[in-house]
């Protein structure tokens, strides 16, 4: 195993199916020398009237969204003291991170800094899940039903995210950079410049991208954008996003293959990770 870390990783509480005991074990069990927790980190005031949060409700996980950083507090608290105490029993590192959905408004940064004052992870993933209409938050599912008309400008402005939040200096590097792509939205050729475009501009800040294996055979980014950030020399590293015990680890290899394809040379080690963190929490 090539890389011998994952930092993408959900627990039940969360979306996950396993508690953060048994992911530990089975990261230790399959040779890594560190795991890190990553739950989403999702805050916004109107969570509530996305069309998707109906849908969340429904699948029993609705609980991952909250309204407030106060809300969010009171459930993370006792999560990461849930895993200081698993980690203090565990052989291998166990480190402390978030999947972060960023918003641009002034209101969310401020709560979000004094949340991290007080919950202080180890390292913090940049995410979009997540576009403003009018307000209110759209998931990546709500665009796949929206009008065409509709589609094109949220796909804009959820690549607008993507690059405001890779420059914002916030996060340790950023997660599945064209997650549209899962519900069929931003694949054609008209999207290709807008792509080198932003990864140009997260190139220019060095921020470092992951490569998700959640998407076999073809994981997050898409190959031509994995050109793109070998042509950048943009630092990487590879996250099973793993939901389950099973998924800790999975097509590593596959992903090993591909980097090799494409040409990327520049693979960042948990200990460059953690200090490009540090400089930015």
């Amino acid at each position: 195993m090539p890389q011998c870390f994952t930092l993408h990783t959900h627990t039940l509480g969360c979306d996950g199916k396993n508690t953060i005991a048994e992911m530990v074990a089975r990261a230790t069990e399959i040779g890594m020398t560190a795991i890190g927790i990553s739950n989403h980190f999702i805050v916004h005031p109107r969570i509530q009237e996305s069309n998707f949060y109906s849908y969340s409700v429904r699948g029993g996980y609705n609980h991952i969204y909250c309204s407030s950083f106060l809300e969010i507090l009171t459930r993370f608290v006792p999560i990461f003291d849930e895993l200081e105490q698993v980690a203090a029993k565990s052989s291998i590192r166990v480190l402390r991170g978030f999947e972060v959905d960023w918003f641009p408004d002034p209101n969310w940064q401020r709560g979000f800094a004094q949340a991290m004052r007080i919950l202080r992870p180890d390292y913090l993933i940049g995410a979009s899940h997540f576009v403003e209409v009018n307000g209110i938050p759209n998931n990546v599912h709500d665009i796949a039903h929206a009008d065409r008309s509709t589609q094109q400008e949220m796909l804009t402005q959820y690549w607008n995210k993507i690059c405001a939040a890779s420059q914002s200096g916030l996060f340790t590097f950023m997660a599945h950079l064209d997650l549209p792509r899962k519900v069929g939205l931003g694949t054609d050729e008209t999207w290709m410049e807008t792509e080198r475009q932003v990864i140009a501009q997260i190139a220019s800040h060095g921020t470092p991208i992951e490569i998700n294996t959640g998407l076999y055979p073809e994981p997050y980014p898409s190959r031509r954008i994995l050109e793109h950030i070998a042509a950048h020399n943009i630092p990487v590293l590879i996250s099973d996003d793993a939901h389950n015990v099973d998924q800790i680890g999975r097509h590593f290899d596959d992903a090993e293959r591909l980097i090799g394809e494409v040409g990327i040379k520049n693979r960042i080690s948990l200990q460059k990770l953690l200090d490009f963190s540090n400089k930015s929490l």
